[in-house]
């Protein structure tokens, strides 16, 4: 059968064949066990209506997805530690219909922890069983230790589905050079972080390339990766992108051109890495590959001149919800909360990844047909002064827009990394900026703001980024009333005053209560 457009109900009803009665609410540990996977019932949704799933119209993708989750709360309702969560919030069976759905709670990492560390009391099917993965968090902003377990069976199903999205609608458009073709990524110091397994998971799944998980390397290293015949990609964090420029200078031409596409991890790309890359290697593109411990693959870029994010269809569940757990319209910003479709034996409802997105409207085909978000920023990503909460992506926003205007210094331009500093005890907030010339740079601004310019930068610039529950909570002159100092710093690149994670990565907020 042929299916191009299909109704609700056909849809439901589809999905309902692909899921049937007797699947939905499993009684049993032994009969999650016996469960086809998920993965299958993507596969058998695509041989019935004869399109590939990643193109089928977004009614029966929801429809499926929706039939999906019904069977995972009912999985989840088998383990003890689940149902009395669940029960607590009145959710006693599977959700009938999506508003049902978000009255679930959301889990954050306390959630996680309680769940799958330590007794693990959180999986369905026990840890004694075998056939599992533990993975570990590798930059947990709290410093503690993170763990999640994943079924293998189910895991390499996931790597399968999201390598194969990757090759067809991602990288098969940058990577169109004669084989071979090389994707490599330089994630993980070592394989136990999320990054190091997941995320290569997913990019050995990619067919048509020659896989290299490299992790850290040297300029040498590189120098020698570079220097294999054919067109290449390669992923690592944020900051390691960055200083490709820097490691690759010893790099033939031949090797620069080589060099198709530029994939950082989660978070953005200053506006300056951006240039640095494109002018070093003229051929390549900057693309994000949004990932987390609980999802090996939240969201793809697939245009490098579109900052939106594709959702991998059957993946995962991505919610953009507001402080209630509903979902936020189209164009609205709220908190990236992602529930993984393949896990039968070890579920993880609605789980906060700390992040936020602006919900942008779906890809609805001609060919794929998916949700789509954009990166809006951490959830921590908040200043707090006096009892006023500023968005720190929009201060700097608002900070550099203002500076450029009266200085003619764009940060975007020249930081390497910026850093906001508040220290709430000694009431003050510093924006650090990594340039090459800190000294000349600092001098210039000195001269073009004046004596009380910094002050001023900051008290007009910050009303424009209150957060939506503190919009119109505050302007220039009620800043100015609430006793804090305001300093706009340079160092140089790499300075230690700019605080790092363990694993290089910069967060925009440092807060000192």
């Amino acid at each position: 059968m042929t299916m191009t457009d299909l109704d609700t109900t056909a849809s439901a009803d589809l999905a309902a064949r692909l899921i049937p009665e007797e699947e939905l609410r499993p009684r049993s540990v032994d009969d999650v066990t016996r469960l086809p996977s998920f993965a299958e019932k993507l596969e058998e949704c695509g041989r019935l209506t004869g399109t590939p799933y990643c193109e089928s119209p977004l009614g029966l993708q929801n429809a499926l997805v929706f039939r999906r989750l019904q069977q995972l709360v009912g999985i989840a309702l088998l383990n003890p530690l689940w149902r009395e969560r669940l029960h607590y919030y009145g959710i006693r069976s599977a959700p009938a219909d999506l508003s049902e759905w978000e009255r679930i709670p959301l889990s954050d990492k306390t959630v996680q922890r309680d769940m799958f560390m330590g007794a693990r009391a959180g999986m369905v099917v026990p840890l004694d069983r075998g056939g599992f993965e533990v993975v570990a968090s590798g930059g947990t902003g709290d410093g503690m230790p993170l763990e999640i377990v994943y079924s293998l069976r189910e895991l390499r199903d996931t790597y399968r589905i999201s390598g194969a999205f990757m090759g067809a609608y991602q990288l098969g458009r940058y990577l169109r050079g004669p084989a071979p073709r090389w994707l490599f990524t330089t994630l993980a110091d070592y394989q136990m972080w999320s990054s190091g397994t997941m995320v290569g998971g997913v990019l050995s799944q990619v067919p048509g390339v020659n896989y290299i998980g490299a992790g850290p390397v040297s300029a040498p290293v590189l120098e020698h990766m570079f220097s294999y015949p054919g067109h290449k990609a390669l992923m690592g964090i944020t900051a390691g992108i960055a200083i490709l420029p820097e490691l690759g200078a010893g790099l033939t031409p031949q090797a620069r051109a080589s060099f198709r596409v530029a994939m950082y991890g989660s978070g953005s790309l200053p506006q300056r890495k951006r240039d640095e890359l494109e002018a070093f290697f003229p051929n390549v593109s900057i693309l994000s590959y949004f990932a987390a411990t609980q999802a090996e693959c939240v969201g793809l870029q697939l245009d490098h001149t579109s900052p939106a994010l594709s959702a991998v269809p059957g993946l995962h569940l991505v919610e953009i919800v507001d402080e209630h757990g509903r979902a936020v319209a189209e164009g609205e910003e709220g908190e990236l909360v992602v529930t993984r479709l393949h896990a039968d034996e070890t579920p993880l409802l609605r789980l906060k990844l700390g992040d936020r997105m602006i919900r942008r409207p779906a890809l609805d085909g001609p060919g794929l047909r998916t949700e789509r978000f954009e990166f809006a920023g951490r959830t921590a990503d908040v200043l707090h002064l006096n009892d006023s909460q500023y968005s720190a992506t929009l201060a700097y926003s608002a900070l550099r827009g203002r500076l450029r205007a009266t200085s003619g210094v764009d940060l975007d331009l020249i930081a390497h990394e910026v850093q906001f500093h508040n220290h709430r005890e000694d009431r003050s907030l510093t924006l650090l900026a990594a340039v090459d010339d800190a000294e000349g740079t600092a001098a210039a601004v000195e001269h073009a703001l004046g004596p009380s310019g910094t002050r001023r930068l900051f008290t007009q610039a910050l009303p424009s980024s209150l957060s939506l529950f503190n919009d119109r909570e505050a302007n220039a002159a009620a800043i100015e009333q609430i006793g804090y100092e305001f300093r706009l710093v340079f160092v140089p690149p790499s300075s230690p005053r700019i605080e790092r994670t363990t694993v290089g990565k910069t967060p925009l907020v440092r807060d000192r209560g």
